[in-house]
C-alpha cells in the first residue's frame, strides 16, 4: 500500500532538501583586527529622538495618515508614470484614490535640536500593498535621527502589488516628497523651518526602491520625462549620496536605456542567500555610476581614445562608490515588516531560510555602513573612510560573516578596465599596451550574475574583466614550469603625467573561481602538430572539466583547495622592481555557496552556478612596494605585474587596474601572509 500523498510529498521534499550547504567562514580571521580610532557608527548619537507623520490626512486605509499628520501635504499626479492596467478598478476602490491623485505620505523620525541636519529619504519596493512596508525602517530611523539626521520613511504602498513598469513612477514620487520638504523648510509655520539642511540630502532605496533612487538621482537632473518629453521636470536638488539595497535594475528604462548615475556617492549592498532579488543586480548600477566631466569621457571615446582622463592639473570632486555583497543575508530582512520570508507566506516551505544571518545581525551591517556612508558623504567625517576600500579595518564593528567589497572614487583613472575594444593587448589609457605568458586562459569577456539563462542581458553584470587560468606544472613531469606573469606596460611619462608618487594607490578588482586547468605541455611538445595545437585542445578540456568538477565541490563533493595567493610586481623606469602579496590586502576568495532553494533539485534547475562571482577591491600603496625596495621610484612606476606564483593552479577574474590618489584618510590594514590562519 502506497504512502498517502501529504506525506509522500512530505517525504520527497525532506529528501531533496538535504543538508544545510554554506561556505565555512573565515571571519574569526579576517575580521580579527580593528584599525579604527573612532566610535562605532552603528552606536546611538546624542540626540533625543522626535517622531512625525506628514500626508493627505484623508487616508482611507492608514490611520496614522488620517488622524496623526502633523503636516497636511497635496496629493500629486502620477497618471503619466504609473498605469495601474487591468487592476486600477478594485486598486482604487480599496486605495480611495487613483495615480492622478497619490498622497505624498512619511513618518519622520528626527532630532530634538534645531538643526540644521541632513535630509534623508528612505523607500521600500515591491510588497504585498495590505501588509504596509514603510514602518520596516524604524531601525535607521531610530539610529539617524539619534545622530542628526532627518529621515523620512516615505509610503509608497499604493504602488506595491502586481503591476509592473512602475519604477520610474517611484523615483518621481520621492523627487515630489523633495519639494514638500522644501516648503517645509522654507515655511515659517512649519515645525521644520530651519531644521533642515537643504544642500545636503540622501536617498536610501530598497529592492524597487533600490531602482528607484538611482532614477530619482537621473530624473533630478533632467528637465522633462524621457518618455514623454510635454511632461517637464523642475528639481535640481542637492543629492548628494545615493544608497540602494538589494536593488533590482532595468525594470523601467528610461528612452530605453539603462539609468545613468553621474556625480553622487553611491553605496549598494546585497545578500548571497536573497530569495527574491537572487542576482547583485545592484553592481550593474555600480558600474555606470560615474564621476567628473562625462562630456569629456564620451568625446575622449567617441575619437578612439578609450577610456579618457582628466587633465593632470584637473582637480576631481570628491566622490566615491561601494558595493558589499554579504554572505548569509536574505532580502526581507533589512525591512522589519517583511522578515525572513523573501516569497511571502509559502517562504518556509520554499527558500531555505537555516543558514540566514539572525536579522539583527543583518540589519547591525546595515547601519555600520549606511551610518558610516552617511556620516561621510552628507557631514564629511571622513574617519569611516577606510570600511569602504577595506572592510578588514572595522572588524570589531561588523557581523561575524563573509563580504566582499568593490570600492571606486574620483580620482581613479584606468590603465586597463578591458571595456574599450576587442583587441586584449591593449589598455583603456593611450600607449597602455597588456601582455601574458605561459597561461591555459587568457581572455577578456562579461562578468555573469547567478541565473541559469546564459542568453539575456538579465544574466549579465554587464561588465567586462579579464579571465586568466594557469598550471605551474608540466604534464607528465615533475619538473616544476615556471610561474605566468600578466604585464600591464605604461609608456614612459604616463605615471609621472598623472602625479603618481607615494601618495598613490595600484587599485584592482580580483576574484577567484574553482576552474583549475590541467598540467601544460612541456617545452619539447610547444609548436608540435596534432590534437589541442591553437585551440586550447587538451588543455580546454581539462578547463571544462574541472569546472564541472569545481561546481560539484561547491556541494560538498570535493576536498577543499588550497587558498588562492599571487604577486604583485611593479617596476620603475629603471627596472628596479619591487613585490607584495596581494592576500596582504584582503581576502582572494573562491565562489561563496549560495542555496536559496530548500530542494536541491530546483535550485540547480533554476540556477547554472551555487555560487555568484563578486570580484573583491584591492588597494595597494606604491609606497608599500617602495617599502620593498628602497631603489624603487613610484613616481616611474611602467609596470605591474600580475605574477602567478603562490598557488600552483587555478582560475582568477581581474577588472579596473588603474591608479588612484591617497585619500587623506587612507588607513592600510595590510596583513602579511605570517600572520594568517
Amino acid at each position: 500500500m502506497g504512502l498517502p500523498a501529504a506525506l509522500a510529498a512530505a517525504l520527497f521534499s525532506t529528501a531533496c532538501a538535504g543538508s544545510l550547504e554554506l561556505t565555512p567562514s573565515d571571519a574569526p580571521t579576517i575580521l580579527s583586527g580593528h584599525h579604527l580610532d573612532a566610535p562605532s557608527p552603528a552606536l546611538p548619537g546624542p540626540h533625543d529622538v522626535l517622531t512625525l507623520y506628514y500626508g493627505s490626512g484623508t487616508d482611507k486605509n492608514r490611520a496614522e495618515y488620517r488622524d496623526s499628520v502633523a503636516i497636511v501635504t497635496e496629493s500629486v499626479d502620477a497618471s503619466k508614470l504609473v498605469s495601474l492596467g487591468s487592476s486600477a478598478r478594485s486598486r482604487n476602490r480599496y486605495w480611495g484614490f487613483s495615480p492622478d491623485s497619490f498622497p505624498v505620505n512619511a513618518r519622520v523620525w528626527y532630532p530634538d535640536d534645531p538643526g540644521p541636519h541632513p535630509l534623508v529619504l528612505v523607500v521600500h519596493g515591491n510588497h504585498n500593498m495590505r501588509d504596509f512596508s514603510d514602518p520596516g525602517y524604524d531601525w535607521l530611523g531610530e539610529l539617524l535621527a539619534s545622530r542628526g539626521y532627518i529621515l523620512a520613511s516615505v509610503d509608497m504602498n499604493f504602488i506595491n502589488g502586481g503591476i509592473r513598469g512602475e519604477n520610474d513612477g517611484r523615483g518621481w514620487m520621492l523627487l515630489k516628497h523633495l519639494q514638500a520638504w522644501r516648503r517645509f523648510a522654507d515655511d515659517p509655520e512649519n515645525p521644520f523651518h530651519g531644521r533642515v539642511d537643504m544642500g545636503n540630502i540622501a536617498l536610501i532605496g530598497h529592492s524597487r526602491g533600490g531602482e528607484a533612487v538611482a532614477l530619482a538621482a537621473a530624473f533630478n537632473r533632467l528637465t522633462r520625462y524621457p518618455d514623454d518629453a510635454s511632461f517637464e521636470f523642475d528639481f535640481g536638488f542637492r543629492i548628494k549620496a545615493v544608497i540602494a539595497i538589494a536593488p533590482v535594475d532595468g525594470q523601467y528604462l528610461p528612452a530605453d536605456q539603462r539609468a545613468p548615475v553621474h556625480d553622487v556617492n553611491y553605496l549598494v549592498f546585497h545578500g548571497s542567500h536573497d530569495g527574491d532579488v537572487t542576482s547583485f543586480h545592484g553592481l550593474r548600477q555600480f558600474n555606470r555610476v560615474r564621476f567628473g566631466d562625462t562630456g569629456a569621457r564620451a568625446h575622449a571615446v567617441a575619437a578612439g581614445n578609450g577610456s579618457a582622463q582628466p587633465t593632470a592639473t584637473a582637480d576631481p570632486p570628491d566622490f566615491f562608490k561601494s558595493a558589499v555583497y554579504v554572505y548569509r543575508a536574505n532580502h526581507g530582512q533589512w525591512n522589519t515588516v517583511w522578515g525572513a520570508h523573501d516569497n511571502g507566506p509559502r517562504s518556509p516551505r520554499i527558500l531555505e531560510l537555516r543558514g540566514l544571518l539572525p536579522p539583527e545581525d543583518q540589519r547591525e551591517f546595515g547601519r555600520v555602513f549606511v551610518s558610516s556612508f552617511l556620516d561621510i558623504t552628507l557631514k564629511g567625517d571622513d574617519r569611516y573612510r577606510p570600511i569602504f576600500r577595506d572592510h578588514r579595518v572595522a572588524g570589531g564593528w561588523l557581523p561575524p560573516t563573509m563580504y566582499i567589497t568593490r570600492f571606486m572614487d574620483s580620482s581613479f583613472r584606468p590603465l586597463a578596465d578591458f571595456e574599450e575594444d576587442i583587441d586584449v593587448t591593449t589598455g583603456s589609457a593611450p600607449g597602455v599596451t597588456l601582455h601574458g605568458a605561459d597561461f591555459s586562459t587568457w581572455r577578456e569577456g562579461q562578468l555573469d550574475l547567478r541565473s541559469a539563462n546564459r542568453t539575456s542581458t538579465s544574466s549579465s553584470q554587464l561588465n567586462q574583466a579579464l579571465w586568466l587560468g594557469w598550471n605551474n606544472s608540466y604534464r607528465g613531469s615533475d619538473e616544476p614550469a615556471p610561474p605566468p606573469v600578466f604585464t600591464v606596460t605604461l609608456p614612459d611619462g604616463l605615471a609621472e603625467s598623472w602625479s603618481a608618487g607615494a601618495q598613490t594607490t595600484l587599485e584592482l578588482h580580483v576574484g577567484g573561481l574553482d576552474r583549475e586547468p590541467g598540467p601544460r605541455r612541456p617545452p619539447e611538445e610547444e609548436g608540435e602538430e596534432g590534437e589541442g595545437e591553437g585551440d586550447g585542445g587538451d588543455e580546454e578540456r581539462a578547463a571544462e572539466e574541472s569546472e564541472e568538477e569545481g561546481r560539484e565541490g561547491q556541494r560538498g563533493e570535493e576536498e577543499e583547495k588550497p587558498p588562492l595567493a599571487l604577486t604583485i610586481a611593479a617596476v620603475d623606469a629603471d627596472g628596479d622592481t619591487a613585490r607584495v602579496s596581494l592576500t596582504d590586502y584582503g581576502p582572494l576568495r573562491r565562489p561563496l555557496t549560495i542555496r536559496v532553494l530548500r530542494r536541491q533539485d530546483l535550485e540547480r534547475q533554476r540556477f547554472a552556478d551555487p555560487w555568484e562571482l563578486i570580484l573583491q577591491h584591492f588597494s595597494i600603496p606604491l609606497s608599500d612596494f617602495a617599502a620593498e625596495n628602497a631603489a624603487f621610484e613610484p613616481r616611474t612606476l611602467r609596470a605591474v605585474s600580475l605574477v602567478f606564483d603562490q598557488a600552483e593552479k587555478g582560475t582568477v577574474v581581474v577588472d579596473d587596474v588603474g591608479l588612484a590618489q591617497l585619500h587623506p584618510g587612507f588607513l592600510s590594514a595590510r596583513v602579511p601572509q605570517t600572520q594568517k590562519r
